[in-house]
């Protein structure tokens, strides 16, 4: 009885929904190199998130409104600037043709919206980017093209093989527009400096 309660606690300690998952500097797989993840679910079944910190450089947010038939206009016609120099992310390499919103909570709707925690929450429709286009949306949100995805226990062997890093989510950085200095800001928040893991762990 007491290896069954100390496995399970073991289990739950590592769910990390909510949290920011952060790649080691040494990340081999390219797809997730200096990468920061919103993680969105984990369970024992699996765990998926949205990476917060790659730019599509094939799209940006313009673009994909028209590819979708979401009349933007201009800032003539009372478009925010904000809004036509939006950044479209890679979320990961899952369903890369797939749109995911990860979004301050003051929006809600009762068919597509997943809250994440009392702050953060994830809505998978064409209704939000509307809201977004016409000034309705939520006051925060970053927009993502697919999502990355572990089977059962694949996220866990990969944090013991050294892989990740986790910590809090900091709802400021998971927002930031300042995209490229959200890494480093991720690995300060666990007081790592990535200069220095890099060199601890050898020379290129």
């Amino acid at each position: 009885m007491t290896t069954s309660k100390s496995k399970r606690k073991k289990r739950g300690d590592s769910f990390l929904k909510g949290q920011l998952l952060v790649a080691m500097p040494l990340m081999t797989d390219r797809r997730f190199s200096r990468s920061v993840i919103y993680m969105c679910a984990h369970s024992d079944d699996g765990a998926m998130g949205l990476i917060i910190n790659h730019r599509a450089d094939h799209i940006n947010f313009p673009d994909l409104l028209e590819r979708l038939g979401i009349a933007t206009g201009s800032p003539e016609d009372g478009i925010s600037a904000d809004i036509l120099e939006r950044q479209v992310h890679v979320g990961g390499p899952v369903e890369t043709g797939r749109g995911f919103v990860l979004h301050s909570s003051d929006y809600h709707s009762s068919e597509s919206t997943l809250p994440i925690d009392h702050e953060v929450s994830l809505t998978a429709s064409i209704e939000i980017l509307k809201a977004i286009a016409t000034g309705e949306g939520p006051a925060h949100a970053l927009l993502a093209l697919g999502y990355a995805g572990w089977s059962a226990g694949q996220l866990e062997s990969e944090i013991q093989a050294n892989g990740w890093l986790h910590c809090p989510a900091d709802v400021n950085l998971l927002f930031d527009s300042d995209i490229d200095g959200k890494y480093t800001r991720a690995l300060a928040k666990i007081g790592v400096d990535p200069s220095h893991l890099v060199s601890d762990t050898g020379h290129a």
